[in-house]
């Protein structure tokens, strides 16, 4: 897993996904309803972040948001594809 999260990696065959973005976006509002879905679909852990609460994020990412990572990788940013997704999470 990234350095950036300081933490290990998941155990194997374990996933996890993150959602980094901020107050009134509403292209993070709609990630949200994707991410949502797949993850409790298929029983994937997710978490959000809120690039306006911590100053690396919204280094790395500010021009991106929403981004998606997956297992702490970035996986999309701007618009989250349903199938992209869920085939990320079940490879």
């Amino acid at each position: 897993m990234s350095p950036l999260f300081g933490r290990k990696a998941p155990a194997p065959g374990a996933r996890s996904v993150t959602l980094i973005r901020k107050p009134g976006c509403h292209l993070c509002d709609d990630a949200q309803v994707v991410v949502e879905k797949v993850c409790g679909d298929l029983g994937v852990p997710w978490e959000q972040k809120d690039i306006t609460q911590d100053a690396q994020l919204h280094d790395l990412y500010w021009e991106q948001i929403p981004v998606v990572l997956v297992d702490g990788e970035q996986h999309t940013f701007w618009r989250v594809n349903e199938e992209r997704l869920r085939k990320a999470l079940t490879d």
